[in-house]
């Protein structure tokens, strides 16, 4: 494989192992890296999206990018609050699993919105509040 393996370090206290905190239910979609699962947190049973990545060396400056991203700026009301990021060890040879764990929004995205509305058409004061709203986001930060 022309892939290098990446093994995140254990010793790294940001990224436990997930067993026993989180546990995965279900495929909800699939993301840039890898597959979003609807997960919950074992002791409370508070749903969460989890999304579960094989991060090799080459993807590793853009998935730090995207975890820095949502520490920064999941405190506001329109982004999914970030919970943390942990990692299943996988055996020698394999990628390491990344475990990026957020808030559950189990109304779906926008797209999955758009794709029960009949004719797959969004009505315009519907549009207008969506736009408004990721305005909002991106002139907080």
């Amino acid at each position: 494989s022309s892939r290098n393996s990446f093994r995140l370090s254990s010793s790294d206290p940001l990224f436990q192992d997930p067993a026993g905190i989180f546990e995965l239910i279900e495929v909800v979609g699939n993301g840039t890296y890898g597959q979003v699962y609807k997960g919950r947190h074992v002791k409370t049973g508070q749903l969460a999206a989890i999304k579960v990545m094989d991060v090799t060396e080459e993807e590793e400056d853009e998935i730090k990018l995207e975890i820095n991203m949502l520490k920064a700026h999941s405190h506001h009301r329109n982004i999914a609050t970030y919970y943390g990021a942990f990692v299943k060890k996988s055996p020698a040879g394999q990628d390491d699993q990344l475990w990026l764990v957020m808030e559950y929004c189990g109304a779906g995205s926008v797209t999955d919105l758009l794709k029960k509305t009949k004719g797959n058409c969004l009505k315009e004061d519907w549009i207008a509040y969506i736009c408004r709203e990721v305005l909002r986001v991106s002139n907080h930060s």
